[in-house]
């Protein structure tokens, strides 16, 4: 009985052991603050994104005469001169904007949120991310053919990241804040709450942190509240409640995946391929854009349904309202038209043209199987959804979230089987070819390799300076020769590059030099200690995947 009472009463004190160090840690993490501000951040997120897509509408409106993505039968009532120029007079806005006010000359997207997560959630000025905005809504608005959905998702983690300048917050809350303003941007842009929490968790994050989850569904629960209240509570796409017809179209379901992944491999390849070709083009950056409209222009003149996000063309797809030659068509129109926009710097994402040219594919090979076996295949506007999951997934590297995404886009949860098998063929696949999603394909192009792992990124990014000790303090200790005084190490090489002379040359400290004036030492770079910055990085970076 004593034993008991006494239990009783050490029961607070041993609550109190087990329950102060995590509120210590959830305090010190600052995640109350960070919750507050997913709220807010998700409010602003959503209101930017109506804003965005209004003003896509706004712009298109003088030349097609309408502020609707139904465009199709719009362009075609418009004199011929004006599809083709209307794209290169966007284009010239487009050029002289980036030449004359972006930094890097070119707008954000994707890429640059994943580059910024690797970086502390730094790296996304906001004066920058406003007028990438804008370059991208004039791109769209004029009607280059791209996607709207991947720069919201930049200007949302801009929003998020301006927002986290205002605290002082560690890096592991700037990174969620960051995914909060991605969630919030994927779910204003597709009225799809979860597939914006899992996007922001796949794509940006890298990882599905519990400390995360909470504050990325808040800010993603906030973007759709106001982008239902302002849009109204629909899916993207309204379609009829296909069924599969028979599981004996399991293996036309995988064949499915298999063209999928055909066609993803052959669009990364088109964009790679049409961007390296601008690159070796030497031209005024002004120009780029205005080329490019005409191109783009002169294709809308044979297909208009190229021109703009594309969200029509796509519905028609799903609906099974176009026939195969069309779709064919479309396929390669749509291939060319997203390529050229693309490297001619406009504005512009790849996840809407994905998903258009997967309805394409999917809607080709459903009237083919439905041609061949009648009696079992499903309609082909179903394979028009699987298409559209398929090629999106493999293309952006995605493949839960993508999942998702179309389930929420068309309400089509009942096919869940077909579009699970289609998708992880396509993905695999096209890893297998690519070995990496467009988006780290552009990072790579910038020296930045996040796909193979936190430790490649480490060393290629951590620089000598943050690991090396002071100089000597006496004048003459400082003073080297570079003939004679062996290796060394400059402050802005890689911990990558320093690791390898440490192992070539053997000693366990290094000299570290000016660079352009190698007779001054400006510090000392120690082999442990660079091991042991590597180290704490890693086990950093590990932590925050696991809290």
């Amino acid at each position: 009985m004593q034993t008991i009472v006494d239990t009783i009463f050490r029961l607070p004190k041993i609550l109190a052991g087990w329950i102060t160090p995590n509120l210590r840690t959830f305090h010190g993490s600052r995640l109350p603050v960070v919750w507050a501000l997913a709220i807010v951040i998700g409010a602003l997120v959503a209101i930017a994104a109506i804003a965005f897509r209004s003003a896509i509408g706004l712009l298109q409106w003088p030349w097609l005469g309408t502020t609707s993505e139904i465009i199709i039968e719009a362009a075609r009532a418009q004199p011929w001169w004006v599809i083709l120029c209307a794209p290169a007079f966007g284009g010239l806005i487009v050029g002289w904007l980036l030449q004359t006010y972006q930094p890097k000359q070119r707008a954000g997207g994707v890429a640059d949120v994943i580059e910024a997560r690797a970086l502390g959630g730094r790296g996304l000025p906001l004066g920058a991310g406003l007028l990438s905005a804008v370059v991208t809504a004039i791109s769209l608005g004029f009607g280059a053919s791209a996607g709207r959905e991947g720069p919201v998702v930049h200007l949302g983690a801009t929003i998020g990241t301006a927002m986290c300048r205002l605290f002082q917050l560690p890096d592991s809350a700037r990174r969620i804040l960051l995914a909060c303003g991605v969630a919030s941007a994927v779910s204003a842009s597709f009225n799809a709450p979860i597939a914006g929490v899992l996007f922001a968790h796949e794509v940006v994050l890298g990882h599905y942190a519990v400390s995360a989850f909470v504050p990325i569904v808040l800010a993603s629960a906030m973007g759709t509240l106001l982008s239902r209240l302002w849009f109204g509570d629909v899916a993207a796409f309204e379609i009829p409640p296909y069924e599969i017809t028979s599981y004996l179209e399991i293996p036309a379901f995988a064949l499915l995946g298999l063209t999928c992944a055909a066609v993803a491999i052959i669009f990364q390849f088109a964009l790679i391929g049409t961007d390296y070709v601008a690159r070796n083009i030497t031209m005024p950056l002004w120009f780029r854009p205005v080329i490019g409209g005409f191109a783009v222009g002169a294709i809308g003149l044979a297909f208009p349904a190229v021109l703009g996000v594309g969200y029509e063309a796509t519905d028609q797809a799903l609906k099974h309202e176009l026939p195969i030659t069309t779709m064919l068509a479309l396929l390669v129109a749509k291939t060319a038209a997203t390529a050229i926009t693309l490297a001619s710097r406009f504005g512009g994402g790849i996840f809407s043209p994905a998903l258009y040219l997967g309805a394409m594919t999917g809607g080709a090979f459903g009237v083919i199987a439905a041609s061949a076996f009648p009696e079992v295949a499903s309609s082909h506007g179903l394979y028009a959804i699987l298409g559209m999951g398929a090629v999106a997934a493999a293309v952006l590297g995605a493949p839960v979230s993508t999942t998702v995404i179309v389930f929420e886009l068309t309400g089509g949860y009942a096919l869940s089987i077909a579009l699970l098998l289609s998708v992880s063929i396509a993905t695999g696949l096209t890893q297998a070819i690519h070995g990496k999603s467009y988006f780290h394909w552009q990072l790579g192009m910038r020296g930045v390799s996040l796909h193979e792992g936190a430790h490649t990124y480490l060393s290629a990014s951590v620089k000598v300076r943050q690991f090396m000790d002071p100089p000597p303090e006496e004048e003459d200790d400082r003073r080297f020769d570079p003939a004679t005084g062996g290796p060394y190490l400059h402050a802005t090489d890689t911990l990558e590059s320093a690791l390898r002379t440490f192992d070539q040359s053997g000693l366990d400290k290094l000299p570290v030099v000016e660079r352009g004036n190698a007779t001054q030492i400006v510090g000392i770079a120690c082999h442990v200690r660079a091991l042991n910055y590597f180290n704490k990085a890693l086990i950093k970076a590990t932590e925050e995947e696991h809290r």
